[in-house]
């Protein structure tokens, strides 16, 4: 019985990690034909996700502390329904040609996604201790795997010219039953902490503030530093493809639309692949050896696709970048919530992944109106490779009982 609650649960999970890369996906692939349509450059294209970074970083801010007062299950909840808001607003923002609504709905977006994914990632680290099983790399598969359906939907939608309006409301509605479904099966509890009662000494302004002290000491782990550099270099490497791909193949490439939205949909599905194979390797071969391949074949494949302009060639890349980096932001998750403090930690090292989200659209923009889109992804390369480097950050410390390593 316990099992099978296990299961379920790890079930939901992977179904509300389905929605924010069905969701994310379902715009990504119509944007070259927004920012055609909004009439935009680059430079003002990044600024427009610059809404959606800045939001997400807004949400994953908030994300601790409401999780330590309201759970998981009700932050996930809050944080998708936004997210779908979000969805609906930048299809009005399209249907009216407006730049300033869209980029509202993708800050909105972003708040959502931010608010729910430390959430999402505390349940997962928590199925994962239970289980004493790799469950985070399986579940965040799970959000690949919305990436490639929602892209295969947009790409269908662009070749078909179907309206961007339209598109968008459907995948909604269809997103708003899913979630509805997944966070019935999550505990109401995990994450929580509850305030001391009346027959405590310590009140609550004092309580809270114990919990904020406690979420800047974990800083003081060396370690937790290194992780987060890791976070940091693979998020913006991932969220480098989910905001500029398809423009890069587009405007860098001098690819189709279509074609464009095709890369886009072939590097969501590497990662997919990536992260359902990925537990079985780390189960395997451990946590380090499973980055340090990934983080070499991810860096390979986007040095092809910034200096390479054979067209099959970057394709093939295309499907090694996004295989290399799938294991990035669930790996080192996984890392840092494996010792004390798992919520304070897994918090602040999604914190470092989301602070990529938020200064990489804007930077990539301007260094793309200025110097180009495919040179500007010269920063992700280096970071990448530096994240390489760093791999050994996430072996699992000798005092923490864990099967991995």
């Amino acid at each position: 019985m316990i099992e099978q609650r296990l299961q379920r649960r790890t079930h939901a999970l992977g179904a509300l990690f389905f929605v924010p890369g069905f969701m994310l996906a379902s715009w990504v692939t119509r944007t070259p034909e927004i920012r055609d349509l909004l009439a935009l450059s680059t430079a003002q294209m990044g600024l427009i996700l610059f809404g959606l970074s800045a939001g997400s970083m807004a949400g994953i801010l908030a994300s601790g502390p409401c999780v330590r007062r309201c759970g998981t299950q009700r932050v996930i909840g809050a944080g998708q329904r936004v997210l779908l808001v979000g969805v609906v607003v930048v299809a009005v923002g399209c249907a009216c040609s407006t730049a300033l609504l869209v980029a509202t709905g993708l800050l909105l977006f972003g708040a959502g996604l931010g608010l729910a994914d430390v959430a999402i990632n505390i349940e997962g680290a928590e199925i994962e201790r239970v289980a004493q099983r790799s469950v985070l790399s399986r579940v965040h598969g799970c959000f690949s795997l919305g990436t490639t359906a929602g892209a295969l939907i947009g790409i269908l939608a662009t070749a078909l010219a179907f309206p961007i309006f339209v598109h968008l409301i459907v995948t909604t509605a269809v997103s708003m039953a899913i979630v509805g479904w997944g966070i019935q099966q999550i505990p109401a509890a995990t994450g929580r902490v509850p305030k001391p009662g009346r027959q405590r000494t310590v009140s609550a302004p004092d309580h809270d503030r114990n919990l904020a002290i406690a979420v800047f000491a974990v800083w003081k782990d060396h370690r937790l530093i290194l992780i987060a550099i890791i976070t940091l270099a693979m998020a913006l490497s991932e969220g480098a493809a989910n905001d500029w791909l398809p423009l890069l193949m587009v405007d860098g490439h001098g690819f189709g639309a279509t074609a464009g939205s095709l890369s886009y949909a072939m590097f969501a599905a590497a990662m997919t692949i990536g992260r359902f194979g990925g537990g079985i390797l780390i189960d395997r071969i451990g946590r380090v050896a499973t980055l340090r391949a990934g983080g070499a074949v991810g860096t390979g494949g986007l040095a092809v696709v910034i200096f390479v302009d054979n067209p099959a060639l970057v394709i093939t890349a295309t499907l090694l970048w996004g295989l290399g980096v799938s294991m990035g932001f669930p790996l080192t998750l996984s890392a840092a919530g494996d010792s004390h403090a798992p919520a304070a930690r897994v918090s602040a090292v999604a914190t470092a992944g989301y602070l990529a989200f938020l200064v990489g659209p804007p930077i990539l923009g301007l260094l793309g109106d200025h110097a180009g889109i495919r040179p500007a992804m010269i920063v992700v390369l280096a970071l990448m490779a530096i994240a390489t480097y760093l791999s050994s950050a996430v072996r699992t410390p000798q005092h923490v009982s864990s099967h991995v390593t």
